[in-house]
């Protein structure tokens, strides 16, 4: 059975392998303190069913409580290690069945493995807290190798510490008219697709949030980075196939090893 690629939006999307579903950074929100959703619907019902959810950082627009409360009861979740003491709220979701893992834990869900890999990003519960969590990315072992890199920049290591993967999502943008430091836009996601040299890859976490007033500030960032990584990794990795979804569109990939 090929593994399926579904884009909710953001960083939140579908991985279904191995008759396994796994769902990325929930995010259901219509408005999330100053950011408004401004394309694509909310994701649907069936976005919520997930065998296991996996959460990269504790930022509230990937560790977001009202969208982990709506998962069905039992989900497993993977979250970064310190993240119900960075995160009191976490500790209430007792419907859930949470574990905390760091770079190189390995979790495995029915023929799935999951591995967490390190991520260059910063680990705090902003804007409070000094408390933090590494931010991490995780790779997903099936029928495919499936790497979801959550939020991170590029960093020297960052083939050898995820390995051979099959498919990148890689976030190629954010959710605002700059990025800052431990970020990837269209340009490094474009060196980071080099560096791992997957078959194929998917850019997520860009064209979805917008602060609330600030449609007509650099737009561009907005629309933009989607096409600009398809051009760009066209260039610097021109043997990988990547597929710019719509929100709540699916790729399926037949990967032969």
């Amino acid at each position: 059975m090929p593994a399926e690629i579904t884009w909710w939006g953001h960083a939140t999307c579908t991985v279904q392998d191995a008759n396994i579903r796994v769902l990325t950074d929930p995010l259901f929100a219509r408005r999330l303190a100053h950011l408004r959703r401004r394309r694509g619907a909310v994701p649907p019902a069936e976005a919520r069913r997930a065998d296991v959810v996996l959460v990269s950082h504790l930022h509230a627009d990937h560790l977001h409580l009202p969208s982990l409360a709506e998962l069905t009861p039992g989900t497993r979740l993977l979250v970064p290690r310190g993240a119900p003491r960075a995160v009191p709220g976490l500790r209430r979701l007792r419907r859930l069945r949470v574990t905390e893992v760091a770079p190189g834990d390995e979790v495995r869900i029915g023929e799935l493995l999951v591995r967490a890999v390190p991520a260059l990003h910063d680990g705090r519960r902003l804007p409070v807290g000094p408390r933090r969590a590494p931010a991490l990315g995780y790779v997903v072992e099936g029928e495919a190798r499936t790497y979801f890199a959550g939020d991170t920049g590029l960093f020297d290591a960052m083939a050898e510490r995820v390995g051979p993967v099959d498919v990148a999502l890689l976030p190629v943008g954010g959710w605002g008219p700059y990025l800052g430091e431990g970020h990837l836009d269209a340009g490094r996601a474009a060196q980071a697709l080099a560096r791992l040299a997957p078959r194929a890859a998917v850019p997520v976490h860009y064209g979805t949030y917008w602060p609330i007033g600030m449609d007509t500030v650099r737009p561009h960032e907005f629309h933009a980075p989607g096409d600009e990584f398809v051009r760009l990794a066209a260039v610097a990795a021109p043997g990988v196939a990547v597929y710019k979804l719509g929100h709540g569109e699916s790729v399926r990939l037949e990967v032969a090893r």
